[in-house]
């Protein structure tokens, strides 16, 4: 399914990685949310590491950023993974617990997905550990529910275990009202539809993902969302429109995502 399993995991300011729309009030929130959605990882970094240092919610957004750098990228893995320790060593309580298991568990799971090492016993082992911390009401439940969906698709290849997790994703995120997570399990029950020949299905959910992104200002993964709706329109003109602009932005962003400017054409990226 192209580049459905790299999900470009975005993360959000307060309690959990799709904690509701973009921030408002907190300067902190509004400056690495820009940061990030413009492909400055390191630079988000930089700015939550003072508070990172000793305080459980700061350290899991930093993790939450370098991990996404990792997946954008295919690079920093050594960062991720120290600020995930560093995560993991502040949690006090078993929200917090299972929200680090969960960031674990996506970067093992990225990690084994873009062929760094193979890590997919510890990426299921750390997903059913979050599963047995988080509260059932968590925040965080729906993300889990959408990585267990990632590696039901791409790690076990269980098409309807992955389709039933992306759905209770959606609909957590429905609930929560994580508009950010729903661009993505939007992306995923359509990446589902398209597997089973829904082409339908398919560009109803690839067109709300990329809705979403765009009225987020969700930048850096505006790209993706173009070429997976390129993929399934049957006008090969507006289809080509469409990876054109994709090829601008990845671009833009400096040749991010690398697994996308890799399957553009040559001319629309900067390899």
């Amino acid at each position: 399914m192209r580049d459905s399993g790299l999900s470009e995991e975005p993360r959000g300011p307060q309690q959990g990685p799709y904690d509701a729309d973009p921030p408002g009030d907190d300067p902190l929130d509004r400056a690495v949310w820009r940061l990030r959605s413009r492909a400055c990882w390191n630079d988000a970094a930089a700015l939550l590491a003072p508070r990172a240092a000793g305080e459980p919610g700061p350290a899991l957004r930093r993790t939450a950023v370098l991990i996404e750098q990792c997946v954008f990228t295919a690079e920093g893995w050594e960062a991720a993974e120290d600020a995930l320790r560093s995560a993991e060593a502040l949690a006090t309580d078993d929200e917090e617990r299972g929200a680090a298991a969960c960031e674990r568990g996506h970067l093992a799971y990225a990690s084994t997905l873009l062929g760094v090492r193979d890590r997919a016993d510890e990426a299921r082992s750390a997903l059913g550990r979050a599963a047995a911390l988080l509260a059932p009401e968590s925040p965080t439940r729906p993300l889990l529910h959408f990585r267990r969906g990632l590696i039901a698709q791409h790690l076990s290849d269980s098409p309807s275990d992955a389709t039933a997790a992306f759905r209770r994703a959606h609909d957590g995120a429905s609930a929560h009202g994580q508009r950010l997570l729903l661009s993505f399990t939007w992306r995923h029950v359509a990446a589902m539809a398209e597997h089973d020949g829904d082409l339908a299905g398919a560009r109803h959910g690839f067109a709300e993902s990329l809705r979403i992104r765009e009225e987020l200002g969700y930048l850096v993964g505006i790209a993706p969302a173009l070429a997976s709706l390129a993929a399934v329109l049957p006008d090969e003109r507006e289809a080509g429109r469409l990876r054109a602009e994709a090829g601008r932005l990845v671009r833009l962003l400096g040749g991010v995502p690398a697994w996308l400017a890799r399957r553009l054409p040559q001319a629309a990226t900067p390899e």
